[in-house]
């Protein structure tokens, strides 16, 4: 699936993605500033999360009770060894019954096994263009 769309179109974006996702672990590639945190607290809010949502860069990561499903919201980027992921327990938020959702996936990717990626590229100040990539297993 591919989407061009502009800031406010957000709320569509974070909906049809939902509708498409095929894993509980979704991997966000994108570069600074790109807006993944913004997509990621409006699939929040589709989710019914009531939280305040916010980037977990000095957390590395948040966890949000939804609806009908919780979200882990990750943020890998201040990580260096497989080590600091292990130590803020990642193999464990992987067994939850959630959506985990993560920034700067790069260390995470050989741990993980049924993954989709969301590849976000700036296209302008407003728009991006937005590619959800199948089921990798």
């Amino acid at each position: 699936m591919e989407i061009t769309y502009t800031l406010n179109e957000i709320d569509m974006v974070a909906k049809k993605l939902l509708e498409n996702l095929e894993s509980k672990v979704i991997l966000f590639q994108a570069p600074m500033g790109a807006g993944k945190t913004t997509l990621i607290k409006s699939m929040c809010r589709q989710l019914g999360v009531e939280d305040y949502v916010n980037s977990p860069t000095f957390s590395l990561v948040n966890e949000y009770k939804g609806d009908s499903t919780d979200v882990i919201h990750f943020d890998l980027y201040r990580l260096e060894t497989n080590d600091q992921l292990f130590d803020i327990g990642f193999d464990y938020y992987l067994e939850k019954d959630a959506l985990c959702l993560i920034e700067w996936p790069e260390l995470s990717i050989s741990f993980l096994s049924d993954y989709q990626y969301i590849k976000i590229k700036i296209l302008g100040s407003e728009t991006r263009n937005l590619i959800l990539e199948k089921l990798i297993e």
